[in-house]
């Protein structure tokens, strides 16, 4: 018999039962008597964990979706090793990702999203391996906290924004004071400071400016329109 055998897959050839050979792609002779063959597909393929409700370390329900890529490494090991291959690496996936989550608090799990993909490829890559499947990617869709943590989430962050906001206007009153005390003790030290000041005022236009008490000799200065 004449065997063509596509790129995206791989032909197990069996003789009365037993394994004989694996066909790779191209065109094959074989004797068709008391022969048996099988096509295995090679192709990428995905496998989609929908939403898991698992609980957290710190007893708190969260709901977490995969999403992995997955082939056929070995065809034969695939073929023989389980009844549905694929099928077992998804039951071993979802058992990893209940083990991966409870190990982690809600905090944790949030803050290290990118760690928990390759907890899961170890987890799982031993068993996915023993039926000849190859994980090439693994990646967090969603996970997906209940409306109640959120909104105590949004009440944190807004309490904790609020708490800098009155932090910062009280560094800056505290600044102004500092500021208000360096020039008292300036004019206080030099009270020729004070006349110069007001000379910049004049100079600056748009106020009126008047010195009483002022020491003698010294007429009082002004900016202000004087009647009569």
């Amino acid at each position: 018999m004449q065997i063509v055998v596509q790129e995206w897959e791989r032909v197990l050839l069996y003789r009365d039962g037993r394994f004989e050979a694996i066909l790779g792609a191209g065109r094959h002779r074989r004797v068709r008597w008391r022969r048996r063959r099988v096509r295995v597909l090679i192709r990428p393929r995905l496998l989609v964990v929908p939403s898991q409700e698992v609980l957290t370390a710190d007893g708190l329900s969260v709901k977490v979706s995969l999403t992995v890529a997955v082939r056929t490494a070995d065809p034969r090991r695939w073929y023989e090793a389980v009844e549905d291959a694929d099928g077992f690496v998804y039951a071993g996936l979802q058992i990893a990702l209940r083990e991966a989550v409870g190990a982690r608090t809600l905090d944790e799990l949030l803050a290290a999203r990118g760690a928990l993909p390759d907890d899961l490829r170890s987890l799982v890559g031993g068993s996915a391996e023993a039926v000849g499947v190859a994980i090439d990617s693994l990646s967090l869709r969603d996970v997906m906290v209940p409306a109640e943590l959120r909104r105590a989430a949004a009440e944190v962050a807004t309490a904790r924004a609020q708490g800098q906001a009155a932090l910062e206007r009280a560094r800056s009153e505290v600044a102004a004071t500092r500021a208000l005390a360096n020039a008292a003790r300036m004019v206080a030290e030099q009270p020729a400071l004070l006349q110069l000041r007001t000379l910049q005022a004049v100079a600056a236009g748009g106020a009126t400016v008047v010195l009483t008490n002022g020491p003698a000799g010294v007429e009082p200065i002004g900016t202000g329109r004087r009647d009569g």
